[in-house]
């Protein structure tokens, strides 16, 4: 069980909410802020297990698949891109900014122990979904129970 989360409960996705609400505050009292370069976002993301493989799974809606870079050190899977605004608006002719563009990364410490020379990855619907097939020794086993 991640260490992180506590009856379904995710602090960091909480906190993410939270934030996103005193902006939406701040925004209806004095107005929309300006988009600014030093805006950064972190997608979401989903980490589970299957029979064989380690998951993970990123919401990256928006983002070109050339602007995703992937990359792993010891047990720990770096995610890192750009997500780019809307290319025929100027930052002075927007009346509201809610989506999130720019720079964004993410390092997942992995659970597990995985094959690192055997990852896979695909992007489709705007999700990226990572495969990390599990070590044989961490994979579950089925014992036969003989009968006397």
């Amino acid at each position: 069980m991640d260490r992180w989360r506590i009856r379904g409960l995710d602090p960091f996705r909480e906190l993410t909410d939270m934030q996103t609400e005193i902006n939406r505050a701040f925004d209806a009292y004095f107005g929309p802020r300006p988009a600014t370069r030093e805006r950064t976002w972190a997608p979401a993301i989903d980490v589970y297990e299957t029979r064989d493989d380690l998951v993970v799974a990123v919401e990256l809606s928006g983002v070109r698949e050339k602007d995703i870079h992937l990359s792993m050190a010891g047990d720990v899977l770096s995610l890192r891109g750009q997500r780019g605004g809307a290319a025929d608006a100027r930052e002075e002719n927007y009346h509201r900014i809610e989506r999130w563009s720019g720079p964004f990364e993410r390092h997942v410490q992995l659970p597990i122990p995985v094959q690192a020379d055997r990852i896979r990855a695909s992007y489709r619907d705007g999700v990226l979904e990572i495969r990390l097939p599990k070590l044989p020794e961490v994979r579950p086993r089925e014992i036969k129970i003989e009968v006397g």
